[in-house]
């Protein structure tokens, strides 16, 4: 009895003081106002993500943002410049129903197919450079979501199975995949 006493006073004791620290254990998703509901809970969702991996990256120095893990790696910076590459293809798919044309391919392909050409030439640009390129393009994503509702979002994209809604579902849970990828690499990088 005593020790059970003991252990509800310290439980007690703990929810008082993380209570009193106004720390909450969960979220809320609500929809970003001004757009339909299921369009804005997907943004609500994609602008979490976003936040949660330039908070992990937005202080690299040079060195961290360039950091190869192997031979078969991508580095942050890259990664990054992926995230952005990524959400400018469905950007694309989903408003204009096409892929990249070979302006945008030579634009954005490096980034997007992240293989052995990104891992030699997405170097030696500071983590900043990157950011930037997400931060332009999620800009336009914002600006073009604004402008659909929840019936677009329930229609098929032309000449595919998938519906607007899953494309850009697939948008942020690319993210959250990436988001994964770069804090294993980062807790990798020697200190």
């Amino acid at each position: 009895m005593k020790g059970n006493y003991l252990t509800l006073s310290a439980s007690i004791i703990v929810l008082f003081l993380f209570c009193s620290l106004n720390v909450t254990g969960q979220q809320v998703i609500n929809p970003k106002k001004g757009y339909s509901t299921q369009v804005g809970v997907v943004i609500s969702m994609m602008e979490d993500l976003k936040r949660r991996v330039t908070n992990s990256v937005q202080n690299l120095n040079q060195e961290e943002t360039d950091f190869l893990l192997d031979s078969m790696a991508n580095r942050p910076g890259a990664i990054i410049f992926h995230l952005a590459a990524v959400e400018k293809y469905y950007q694309v798919y989903t408003f204009e129903n096409r892929g990249f044309n070979e302006v945008e391919k030579k634009k954005w392909g490096v980034a997007l197919d992240l293989g052995q050409l990104s891992r030699d030439s997405l170097i030696n640009n500071p983590i900043d450079y990157y950011l930037e390129i997400w931060n332009e393009v999620r800009k336009e994503t914002l600006k073009l979501l604004k402008q659909k509702d929840d019936k677009w979002f329930k229609k098929k994209i032309k000449g595919s199975n998938m519906n607007n809604h899953w494309a850009w579902y697939h948008v942020m849970e690319h993210q959250a995949n990436h988001m994964g990828q770069i804090r294993l690499i980062l807790k990798r990088i020697p200190k």
